[in-house]
């Protein structure tokens, strides 16, 4: 370290401190308020990320440098994002809520990538990435421990302090999903294999560490899980800049995952348990789904190859096609990054984001083959391997965003785009050094700073935003009528449109609160909203709608809908019918598109 890095990197307590807040506490959050199950986590994320990279945009000297070839070109693509979902309320229909949301959240990422690159080009990097990785290890150990606890001991789970698993033999940490908490995971095991790497570690403690790991990795019984572990392998066989002793480690992965399955199994078939991975490798369908969801998509895409669906709208759009062989689930993502980029955004943009992350991808393996010429000894491997593990996790959770949807959550979406930036920041520049030491002073006022204040304050409005709706679904013993409770939620700034669902799913006739529609139908269409919204449409006069929503319901076979679509069984047996039948029993007479509900 040098002495202008000594003199101005923050202090390492408080720096592993704040790191331990944004990387670690978002991820053991299992307490959660309707409406959503992850809000805090997401919340969580954004207040400690926001706290974090205050205090390390603190320390930036007065001019960083010009972003290179590929810290550009993740800026570029992140941009495009963020003109893309304010682009869309504008001809979708969608409401503001959503695109602030999106933009906040892209705009973080932008930020984050931005000053994970500049702390290596000012030279605190190393430093920085030892408290990501420790806040790492602590959140996959936590995980690890959760994760044995639902498997063996599930009646430990409270579901307020542990969460509880909906998925019976796996383990799903508080992250509430096999995958989430796979790659979780394994984003630690290649932050154990960092600090084993840069001396922050004993090799005896790193190896312990990472056996475990791994171990939890199994319980999730995540197939994610073991690409991931092959994944480990293709790293030891590629990077010769680790030891022997790591190498054939990170070799040896896939073989001890396979071990520790075969021992899980064994296990559970002995003891009379249930183990869900071993269910996960007989299923029917090996895709849990996905084979059909992609297909679909591609239908999307070719109907609408040039400027996509909207921002945001995959749900909406693909909901309101008809499918006749659709999965049942109401999927919100396509569970493949490249698709839902195409779907959303067109062929031609979306073609320009990832050619632009690509392009990113490149510049940032070239800098981690380049390494670290100048030092020698301890601070040489460090250095040496902190782009190369960087790299290494970006890889990782792009493989799972290639199978769902991970970046769309904060707690994973920031410390990707912080790994990116330290993959992309290249060595510390002489020049950058000699200016942070000649201008201490100014330090304090740097717009990265102004910036990351404005995300720490963002997450914590975000939350009291949040409490505005949870009112609606939670009410406390001195909460005001329905009535106002949703009229309030209805003003949120972020959350509006769970305000608007809330408004026409308890209306006694949906039609009086049709403006409700215009929101809630945008976020999430569920049966219980199509079923209001079909209503809604029969009781304005609006018969082909109200039949063509109703056939869209149907395709998804869901229970909550049987009673809805009682009547046409009945009216199908009776002989002769006095009168026509109900709406939902009749295919509509013209053809209608999506287009034609927004």
């Amino acid at each position: 370290m040098s002495a202008v890095e000594a003199a101005a990197a923050p202090p390492r307590a408080w720096s592993q401190a704040l790191a331990l807040g944004a990387v670690a506490v978002p991820t053991l959050i299992a307490y959660n308020l309707p409406p959503s199950a992850t809000f805090f986590n997401q919340a969580a994320a954004l207040i400690g990320w926001g706290g974090w990279l205050t205090l390390l945009a603190s320390q930036l000297p007065a001019r960083i440098g010009r972003p290179g070839a590929g810290l550009a070109a993740v800026l570029a693509a992140l941009g495009l994002m963020v003109l893309s979902a304010l682009a869309a309320p504008l001809w979708t229909g969608a409401p503001w809520s959503l695109a602030w949301s999106s933009c906040g959240l892209i705009l973080a990422a932008a930020l984050t990538v931005r000053i994970g690159a500049g702390l290596c080009r000012a030279g605190h990097a190393r430093e920085a990435f030892r408290a990501f990785c420790m806040a790492l290890v602590v959140a996959g150990l936590a995980a690890s421990v959760i994760g044995v606890i639902q498997v063996y001991a599930p009646g430990w789970a409270d579901g307020q302090w542990l969460a509880t698993t909906g998925f019976p033999g796996r383990a799903v940490s508080n992250l509430r999903q096999p995958n989430h908490m796979s790659s979780l995971l394994l984003w630690s095991l290649i932050a154990v294999v960092w600090l084993a790497e840069a001396s922050a570690l004993p090799r005896a403690v790193a190896l312990g560490f990472a056996l475990a790991l791994l171990f939890g990795v199994v319980l999730t019984g995540s197939r994610t899980g073991a690409l991931g572990a092959l994944l480990l392998a293709v790293w030891g066989v590629l990077d010769r800049r680790l030891s022997t002793r790591t190498r054939v480690l990170l070799l040896l992965a896939p073989v001890l995952f396979a071990l520790m399955w075969a021992g899980v199994t064994a296990w559970a078939h002995g003891h009379a348990q249930v183990f869900g991975g071993e269910s996960q490798l007989h299923k029917g369908d090996i895709s849990s789904m996905r084979f059909g969801i992609w297909s679909e998509t591609l239908a999307l895409i070719a109907a609408h190859p040039w400027a996509g669906v909207g921002w945001g709208e995959f749900n909406f759009a693909w909901t309101l096609t008809p499918f006749p062989g659709r999965p049942v689930a109401f999927f919100d993502h396509t569970h493949n990054l490249p698709l839902q980029l195409a779907v959303e955004m067109g062929v031609p943009l979306a073609a320009v984001v990832l050619a632009l992350l690509a392009l990113a991808l490149w510049a940032a393996l070239s800098l981690a083959r380049r390494g670290a010429e100048a030092d020698t000894g301890e601070a040489a491997q460090a250095l040496a391997t902190m782009p190369r593990a960087a790299l290494a996790m970006v890889v990782m959770v792009l493989l799972h965003s290639l199978l769902e949807y991970p970046l769309w959550y904060a707690y994973f979406l920031l410390p990707a785009a912080f790994a990116f930036g330290v993959a992309l920041g290249g060595p510390a520049a002489a020049e950058v050094e000699a200016e942070a030491a000649a201008t201490p002073a100014e330090r304090g006022t740097r717009p990265l700073l102004l910036v990351a204040m404005l995300v720490l304050m963002g997450g914590v409005v975000s939350v009291q935003d949040y409490l505005r709706v949870v009112v609606i679904f939670a009410p406390s013993d001195e909460a005001t009528s329905l009535a106002q409770r949703i009229a309030d939620g209805q003003r949120s700034w972020f959350f509006s449109h769970h305000g608007d669902y809330a408004a026409v799913t308890t209306a006694e006739h949906p039609s009086q609160v049709m403006a409700g529609f215009a929101g809630a139908t945008h976020y999430l269409l569920d049966a219980r909203l199509m079923m209001a919204w079909a209503k809604a449409l029969d009781e304005a006069g609006d018969t082909q709608g109200a039949r063509y929503l109703a056939q869209r319901l149907k395709e998804f076979r869901n229970e909550q809908a049987d009673e809805f679509f009682a009547p046409c069984g009945a009216v199908a047996s009776a002989a002769s019918a006095a009168s026509a039948p109900p709406f939902q029993c009749l295919e509509p007479t013209a053809p209608l598109g999506y287009q034609r509900f927004r």
